[in-house]
């Protein structure tokens, strides 16, 4: 496996800066992460000359990688500092779980798909991020014996917000959530003392979020 210092390294900046920061993304701790983490060793090795083209890409079992800006920009709406807990939903190939345990210190996430879990946590595993948990299962209900979190995200759409994960939110911290069908808004739910206060951001594309949430 190719270390983070690798041949892509021109390409990711350019991504960082063509991308990213061009669209408004100015979190200095998000910008790193995203010019640190190999994005190409979380993609199938076919796509792997458009790891860092401005778009999503196919990673098997019909689920997809994130447009970089988009995982730049819920990496920013959670408004991490460094140092926190936090859950994500849908790990997919594992690359926004980097990203994020990249700023964070403790990064739990839960993948429906037990074989892009598996691939997923090989591959964390093999780039030495110690800090990211992986579990193959349902995350409707997020992961109670480790909550509360510093920070949800979700990384496929329900048509609602689950109220489990509001549940396992820490006062003051933030879910970054697409929620919708046909059409989906990317949203952050912040808990407050006085309830939830949900914003919604820019439309947006996700698979949908499996398994209980579609009973709901």
């Amino acid at each position: 496996m190719e270390s983070k210092g690798d041949i892509y390294s021109t390409e990711r900046e350019r991504m960082v800066q063509t991308q990213i920061e061009s669209r408004g993304v100015e979190d200095s701790l998000v910008l790193k992460a995203m010019r640190e983490v190999p994005r190409h060793l979380f993609v199938p090795e076919g796509y792997r000359d458009l790891s860092y083209s401005d778009g999503p890409l196919p990673i098997g079992e019909g689920q997809t990688i994130s447009q970089p800006y988009i995982v730049a920009l819920m990496t920013e709406l959670l408004g991490l500092k460094g140092g926190e807990k936090v859950l994500e939903i849908g790990t997919g190939s594992g690359y926004q779980a980097a990203i994020i345990a990249e700023i964070a210190s403790e990064v739990y996430t839960i993948e429906i798909i037990c074989p892009l879990a598996e691939r997923a946590e090989s591959t964390l595993e093999e780039l030495d991020y110690k800090n990211v948990t992986v579990r193959c299962g349902d995350g409707y209900q997020g992961w109670e014996e480790h909550a509360p979190f510093d920070g949800i995200i979700v990384t496929a759409a329900p048509d609602h917000i689950p109220q489990p994960l509001l549940e396992q939110l820490k006062e003051g911290a933030r879910l970054v959530i697409p929620v919708g069908d046909v059409f989906q808004e990317l949203m952050v739910a912040v808990k407050t003392k006085k309830g939830i206060k949900k914003t919604n951001v820019i439309p947006v594309r996700f698979v949908p979020m499996t398994g209980e949430a579609e009973k709901k």
